[in-house]
């Protein structure tokens, strides 16, 4: 515990952490201040990033209930990739973003992830276009180490046109790819003469945000667009466009697939499973490279027969646990990771670092002890049920509200309020020598 107490936070970390944590929602910064357990799910992920950054793909289910910390193990992924060099998006599905609907929902979804495309040097999002710029940066200082050209010289543009050309080669082979190069190259040459317009042009076509083939076919020359049917293979060509850019690779995490199973329709929720089940088939197929997915949602959006993941059989048949995993031995490796509750040591761990971080924002000694942090998760963890239901969310909510009443009200101390009524232990009634009036004794 002294490495924690020696640690010092932020005040404009430790404000962000405390609000966002105490609302219910996973900050954005100063996560690894806060991170515990999750060591055997974070170890499978990371193996495999490594698979992507090599050229494999991956595809993940994160399953847990709400609170558990499928949102916090999705943010500390996010931050850990984009310091391998990964780009990355983090996108929760809404009624208005889905995988595939007859409103155009998919592209919708299409365009919010390439708005948050994020790198380390761009991790609020809107990385596209230093992407691409850094992209023909590289080329051009590639070939000016390799050939000792000067940019002055009349070579030098051949060389990177040519070193260019073998980038977009690569992607034509791909499916739509042709029209993909085709849009790199306008775009470096548009670089090269300074041509802002057709940049922004072509910068709008990447996004998915031209509508009408005649109006992309008039402005650029290319009779195709990015449409709700045939987004994924997109995401698929910028994959390896990324690792050309000198990226890892490529990772997306979609959260709330809750949003699927609510869909009404039957008939519309088929087509967003049928959608997952391609990107499922691609990556553990081989035909994606650089490129992992996660994807976050409850026990009931996934295991659901009737409206879930598992209500499509085609998908239920390849996600389903085996015979031999248990409580004590999962398989992290399984495309399905389910998030066990934190242990009552960890959340101990973890409201120790947040009444650090509590104190040192609001520059008071912290008088709650570690006797009475050790009562306060006995109280939580008695409740009913609480070794499977209990989440994290709800012992950190209560936690930072405990701390806030103390440091606002100086009268009130920690052991006066976890001695009250609202902090007692929730006693079952299932086994009871109570006697109810209505009921006589009798024997037989």
């Amino acid at each position: 515990m002294a490495d924690i107490k020696k640690r010092r936070v932020p005040k404009r970390i430790a404000q962000t952490v405390l609000n966002s944590l105490k609302g219910g929602v996973v900050p954005r910064i100063g996560l690894p201040y806060v991170t515990v357990g999750r060591k055997a799910e974070i170890e499978a992920l990371l193996h495999d990033v490594d698979v992507v950054s090599e050229g494999g793909a991956s595809f993940h289910f994160i399953v847990g209930r709400y609170g558990s910390g499928k949102s916090f193990l999705l943010q500390t992924m996010r931050n850990y990739v984009m310091d391998k060099n990964f780009v990355v998006v983090v996108l929760a599905l809404s009624p208005e973003r889905r995988l595939q609907g007859t409103k155009g929902q998919g592209l919708a979804l299409y365009r919010e992830l390439i708005q948050n495309l994020a790198t380390k040097t761009r991790p609020e999002g809107g990385a596209l276009t230093l992407v691409l710029d850094r992209w023909i940066s590289s080329v051009q200082s590639s070939v000016a180490s390799d050939s000792g050209l000067t940019v002055d010289d009349p070579q030098f543009a051949a060389a990177v046109d040519k070193k260019i050309y073998a980038v977009i080669s690569s992607l034509s082979e791909l499916v739509h790819g042709f029209d993909f190069a085709k849009l790199l190259n306008m775009y470096y040459h548009a670089y090269l003469e300074g041509d802002d317009a057709t940049k922004a042009k072509v910068i709008k076509w990447f996004r998915g945000e031209y509508t009408h083939k005649t109006e992309a076919k008039q402005e650029l020359g290319v009779s195709v667009i990015i449409s709700d049917d045939d987004w994924y293979e997109y995401l698929k060509l910028f994959a390896s466009f990324f690792r050309q850019a000198g990226y890892a690779g490529l990772i997306i995490m979609i959260d709330e697939l809750v949003n699927i199973y609510k869909i009404p329709n039957s008939i519309s929720r088929q087509y967003n499973y049928e959608k997952i089940l391609t990107m499922y088939n691609d990556t553990l197929q081989g035909k994606a490279k650089y490129l992992g997915i996660l994807m976050g949602g409850t026990p009931q959006a996934v295991e659901d027969r009737r409206r879930g993941v598992y209500s499509y059989e085609a998908l239920h048949s390849r996600l389903t646990q085996g015979k031999f995993a248990t409580a004590g031995a999962r398989d992290m490796y399984a495309p399905v990771i389910k998030l066990e509750p934190l242990t009552a040591e960890e959340m101990l761990v973890l409201v120790e670092k947040l009444a650090n971080m509590h104190a040192e924002l609001y520059g008071y000694q912290r008088t709650i002890t570690e006797a009475d942090l050790a009562k306060f998760i006995k109280i939580e963890y008695a409740r009913i049920g609480a070794d499977t239901n209990i989440t994290p969310r709800e012992v950190i909510r209560d936690f930072i509200e405990l701390l806030d009443i103390v440091w606002q009200n100086p009268d009130t101390t920690v052991e006066k309020l976890l001695s009250s009524s609202n902090f007692d232990y929730h006693k079952s009634e299932e086994v009871s020598d109570k006697k109810d009036k209505d009921y006589t004794e009798f024997t037989i």
